[in-house]
C-alpha cells in the first residue's frame, strides 16, 4: 500500500524501514515523511550515481534507488555528504535554505538507521555543520491591514461567513493551514470559548477563542450544511467534504486581492505571523504563553517575534520628522 507519494515498491528494505518506524514511533505526519521522501531520494540517487554509476544518458530523475544495497549508504563519509550538498548547490542552484532542510532530512534518515534500527555502524552526519543561513524577519499585515482584509472580504459570496470564518481565525489565533483544515464540530467549545488543535507531531493545544473567533464561528455554523461524508468537519467544501489545503490557500488570497494586499508576498502562514506580531506588540502577550499559544516546540523560534517588535520600534523612530534635524553649531572649545 502506497502512502500519499511514498511508493513502498520504489524504495529498497531500509528506507522502507526507515518510514515505518517514523510513521509507527515517531508520530511524523504523512506530509513530513513525503518531505524525507523527495529529499532522501535524490541523495541515494545520486549515491548510486556516485559510487556505483548509471548508464550513459540516465537523468537524475530517472535513477532507480530499489537495488541501492544497503552497504553504499553504510560506506558514506563525512566527505560524501559535504560533496552531496556542493552538488546540490552547484548542480541544482539550492539556496542554504533547502541545503539546510536537505541535510536535516539525512541527519534524521541516519540518525535511524544507526542508532534506533541498528542497520549500520556509524552516522556520516554528526559531524556535518548546517549552511549558514541569512535571518529574515517574519512578513507580516500591519495591524491596519489586517482590519481591511476582514472588511473588505466579499459579502456576496455564498460561502462569505465559512471564508470570514477562516480568516478570522488565521489572524487571531495564529493556527497553521493544517491545523485549521483538521478542526472538527467536537474541538470548539463555545461555552467554555476554546478550541483544540492537531499540530505538528499529532500533538493536541488548547487555545482560548476570542470575541472575534466566536462570533465569527457561530455564523459560519448557522449557515454550515450538514454533510453526510464529512459530519465532523468544521469547515466543508462545496461538495461537502473537508475543506482542502489548497482551497483555504485560495480563499485567502481572494481576501487578500478584494482589500489591495494581493501581490505583496502574503499567505496563509503570513497570516499566522501577522497573529503572533498582533498578540506581541499590542497585547504585550509574554513569549512563553505566545510560544504554546503557536505550539512552537522551542521558545528559540518564538523569541523571532521580539526581533520584529524591535525592528518596528526602529521603523517608527527613523520616521520621526525630527529624526534628521541635527545640531549645525560648532562646539565651543
Amino acid at each position: 500500500m502506497a502512502y500519499g507519494k511514498i511508493d513502498p515498491k520504489e524504495c529498497p528494505p531500509y528506507l522502507n524501514e526507515f518510514f515505518t518506524y517514523q510513521r509507527v514511533v515517531k508520530i511524523k505526519s504523512e506530509r513530513t515523511l513525503e518531505s524525507y521522501y523527495i529529499d532522501l531520494r535524490l541523495f541515494l540517487r545520486y549515491i548510486k550515481l556516485t559510487k556505483i554509476g548509471v548508464p550513459d544518458g540516465t537523468s537524475m530523475n530517472e535513477i532507480s534507488i530499489t537495488d541501492l544495497p544497503i552497504e553504499y549508504v553504510s560506506s558514506v563519509s563525512k566527505l560524501d555528504i559535504l560533496n552531496y550538498l556542493s552538488y546540490v548547490a552547484t548542480e541544482r542552484n539550492n539556496t542554504a535554505k533547502t541545503r539546510h532542510r536537505k541535510l536535516a532530512s539525512l541527519r534524521v534518515f541516519y540518525k535511524c538507521l544507526y542508532k534506533d534500527l541498528d542497520l549500520i555502524p556509524n552516522d556520516p552526519t554528526k559531524d556535518v555543520d548546517y549552511p549558514k543561513m541569512h535571518e529574515h524577519l517574519p512578513k507580516y499585515l500591519t495591524l491596519d491591514d489586517s482590519i481591511k482584509l476582514l472588511n473588505n472580504m466579499n459579502d456576496e459570496d455564498p460561502y462569505y461567513y465559512r471564508d470570514y470564518c477562516i480568516v478570522t481565525l488565521f489572524i487571531n489565533c495564529g493556527m497553521r493551514l493544517s491545523e485549521l483544515v483538521g478542526i472538527n464540530l467536537q474541538d470548539i467549545d463555545l461555552n467554555e470559548r476554546s478550541l483544540r488543535l492537531l499540530g505538528k507531531g499529532n500533538k493536541e493545544r488548547i487555545i482560548h477563542i476570542n470575541d472575534a473567533c466566536a462570533s465569527a464561528v457561530v455564523q459560519y455554523l448557522n449557515e454550515r450544511p450538514v454533510s453526510q461524508s464529512e459530519p465532523n468537519a468544521l469547515f466543508l467544501s462545496k461538495r461537502g467534504t473537508r475543506i482542502t489545503n489548497r482551497r483555504v490557500e485560495q480563499i485567502v488570497e481572494n481576501a487578500l486581492k478584494d482589500s489591495g494586499l494581493d501581490n505583496q508576498g502574503y499567505s496563509t502562514h503570513k497570516l499566522r505571523h501577522t497573529a503572533a506580531t498582533l498578540m506581541y506588540q499590542h497585547g504585550k502577550v509574554d513569549t512563553l504563553v505566545l510560544k504554546d499559544i503557536l505550539g512552537h516546540k522551542s521558545i528559540a523560534t518564538t523569541e523571532i517575534y521580539t526581533h520584529i517588535s524591535n525592528e518596528s520600534i526602529k521603523d517608527a523612530m527613523d520616521a520621526s520628522p525630527l529624526a534628521n534635524i541635527k545640531n549645525t553649531k560648532n562646539p565651543k572649545n
